[in-house]
Order: C-alpha cells, then sequence, then structure tokens
C-alpha cells in the first residue's frame, strides 16, 4: 500500500496538475481569509473561510480524482497491479490516500491562518479542530465517489464528467428534497401510494445532502452521527471499488 501511495502521490506533481489544484485552493483560501479580516472578523471559524470552498470542492475533487483508475486502465497499467503479489484493497488504499494526502494538503494554509489569529485573539481552538475535521471528512467522501467512478472507466474525461454530475447532484440534494412536498393526507389509494414514494423520495436527498451534514460542523457541538456518516460514505465506496476492480480481474 506504501509504495501505490508514493508511486500515486508523486505522479500528482509530475505534472502541473497537482500544483493547479493547490494554487486553485490556496488562492481561495487566502482570498476568505482575507475577507475575513478586511470585515473587522479577526478569528477563524467554519461559517467564514471553509464555506466558500464547498462549492469549489464538488469541482476540484473529480479532476483529483479522474485518472486515478481510468488511466491505468487506458495505458494498461492495470495489469501490472492486478497480477503484483498485494491485495487489491492495498491498491486502493494507497490511491485513496493520496488523493487524500494531496486534499489535506490544499487546507494547510489554515493552520498558519489559525495561528496569526491566536496570537491576536483569545480563541477556542477546538472550533477550528472540528470544522477542519469535517472539512476533511467531507473530502473523504466525496475523493471515495470520485474514485468508484474513475474504476468504472478508461477514459479519465467520462470519470470526470460523471464525477461532476454525481457532484452537482448531491450539491443540490438538499434543495430538490425541500422542492418536494409530501401531502399529509390522502384520499385514496393511489395517492397514498404517491405519497409513499415521494417521503422515499425526500429521504434519500436528505441522505445525500452532504452540504446540510457538513454544515452541522459549524455548529461548535460534537454530533457523532455526522461523523459517522461521513466514514461510512467513504468506506462503502471504497469498498465498492474493490469489488469493482475484483470483478475485472476475473474478466
Amino acid at each position: 500500500m506504501l509504495a501505490v501511495f508514493k508511486r500515486e502521490f508523486k505522479a500528482y506533481f509530475a505534472n502541473p496538475l497537482g500544483f493547479i489544484i493547490l494554487a486553485v485552493l490556496y488562492f481561495f483560501l487566502g482570498l476568505g481569509f482575507f475577507q475575513m479580516f478586511s470585515a473587522g472578523a479577526p478569528y477563524v471559524e467554519f461559517t467564514v473561510v471553509f464555506p466558500a470552498q464547498i462549492g469549489l470542492l464538488f469541482f476540484v475533487v473529480p479532476v483529483m480524482t479522474m485518472r486515478l483508475f481510468s488511466d491505468e486502465r487506458r495505458t494498461k497499467t492495470d495489469q501490472v497491479l492486478f497480477t503484483a503479489p498485494v491485495k487489491l484493497i492495498n491498491i486502493v488504499m494507497g490511491k485513496f490516500l493520496a488523493a487524500f494526502a494531496l486534499y489535506a494538503l490544499g487546507f494547510a494554509p489554515t493552520i498558519i491562518f489559525q495561528i496569526i489569529v491566536s496570537a491576536l485573539v483569545s480563541v477556542n481552538i477546538f472550533y477550528y479542530l472540528y470544522a477542519l475535521l469535517g472539512i476533511m471528512l467531507f473530502g473523504a467522501a466525496l475523493i471515495a465517489v470520485g474514485m468508484f467512478i474513475s474504476s468504472l472507466t478508461e477514459s479519465p474525461i467520462i470519470s470526470i464528467i460523471f464525477t461532476l454530475i454525481v457532484n452537482l447532484f448531491i450539491m443540490f440534494a438538499g434543495s430538490f428534497a425541500n422542492m418536494i412536498t409530501v401531502p399529509s393526507t390522502t384520499n385514496n389509494f393511489f395517492e397514498a401510494i404517491g405519497a409513499f414514494f415521494m417521503n422515499i423520495g425526500v429521504k434519500f436527498l436528505n441522505g445525500m445532502n452532504f452540504v446540510g451534514v457538513l454544515e452541522s460542523f459549524g455548529s461548535q457541538a460534537l454530533v457523532i452521527k455526522d461523523i459517522v456518516f461521513f466514514i461510512s460514505i467513504a468506506v462503502a465506496f471504497i469498498f465498492l471499488t474493490e469489488r469493482s476492480l475484483e470483478k475485472r480481474r476475473w474478466s
């Protein structure tokens, strides 16, 4: 797993892709921090710095994950991975951790921001750490989803397109759920069936509302179920990626 991690992480910086991703994240993080200070708020809060990045991450993460497995399949180097004396789950985890390491590196400046703020005013470091945990878990879930989609195709372009579509659905899932009005009373069997399926649809959309869950990390109250939510999503799609590769391995 370590060898796969090193190989994949170095691959991000073998071309401008890794540098571009970091530059974009650093620019918007710095801009958010600058605007916060310009507004006279000398403290770092989740509700100020991180939300500006949420919409951006839905577009940045697909770029990070588009070539994780699709490029291997396109260049036929996946056969080397399949025949290597290593478990597929270790290969998947190595690639996942490489993408996650790049993602985490993109938020490294927030540590500097927090140090600067701590030197000026008294702050509760827990609020920052909890918000940072939320944005990390959010990214882990998105990376796992994108990696799974990448394992289904040999084209990085197709991978990024489908990942973007899924991410846009996730982004607006909460809004879609609010647009559905489930009738409280029904007059006949067909209306009852319709209300039943509408209720299922609302629950599904709310379950895909990553943004809503992420926003709870700014409430400054530890909520275990939100942490478990993102971890569960990441674990589920890592498992699905491993199953996808296992199917190709024996096909």
